[in-house]
């Protein structure tokens, strides 16, 4: 039997809005990634989407956990606790993570506990305690999550991207240059949005993708 054969019962969903060319970083807002000198914070700001929306609620309204990096932690943690909204009610009453190396981190959103010391062993205890642990925004801990495969670990794990048509040219990437090979399996057809957006569902595959080469097909 394979690995994906032996899943752990929960399961890891990452959730990510995404330009064309892959970035990722600080969609929400001006202040919400500037390293780098990013220059283009808030960039799905000017597209509202209700396909968008809708694939959203589904999903904050399955998961049973929520798992983020820590400066998506310390956003998710300045507002939404004061936001009498579904969203925020949701999420103030969920468990919640945030995978932070740092001892010392004050974690003072009700129901959040640190993890990150060993995130391979934390993670698998995530999955037998959690049904749908989702994974929003978190550039870096997702990159970390695929690098080290601990994305993909269960055949129900699910990648979403919410691509929209735009090109930056810059920012952080879901698959930066040296990221690990990986397949990847199309869940559903794309759904499209009001916008332009394009919902695309991944489930992982096992192995590393193949080479081969184009041969004239003899029926043409």
């Amino acid at each position: 039997m394979s690995e994906h054969e032996h899943s752990p019962a929960g399961r890891i969903v990452i959730d990510l809005f995404t330009t064309l060319d892959g970035v990722a970083q600080a969609p929400g807002g001006p202040e919400e990634d500037p390293s780098d000198d990013f220059r283009f914070g808030g960039w799905q700001a000017p597209h509202p989407d209700d396909m968008v929306g809708r694939s959203v609620m589904e999903g904050i309204r399955n998961m049973d956990a929520l798992l983020l990096g820590r400066r998506t932690y310390d956003i998710f943690a300045g507002y939404w606790p004061q936001q009498d909204v579904e969203i925020g009610r949701v999420f103030n009453a969920l468990p919640k993570y945030v995978a932070s190396r740092d001892p010392g981190l004050e974690v003072g959103w009700a129901g959040t506990t640190r993890i990150g010391d060993s995130l391979a062993d934390e993670l698998a205890e995530l999955r037998a305690r959690h049904r749908e642990v989702h994974v929003i925004g978190s550039v870096d801990l997702v990159q970390t999550l695929i690098a080290e495969r601990l994305w993909g670990a269960s055949s129900d794990d699910e990648l979403n991207l919410w691509v929209y048509p735009i090109v930056l040219g810059t920012g952080k990437k879901v698959f930066p240059d040296g990221a690990v090979p990986t397949n990847l399996r199309l869940i559903e057809p794309p759904i499209s949005g009001s916008a332009g957006a394009v919902l695309l569902r991944y489930a992982p595959e096992p192995g590393i993708p193949e080479t081969g080469e184009m041969a004239p097909d003899p029926e043409a």
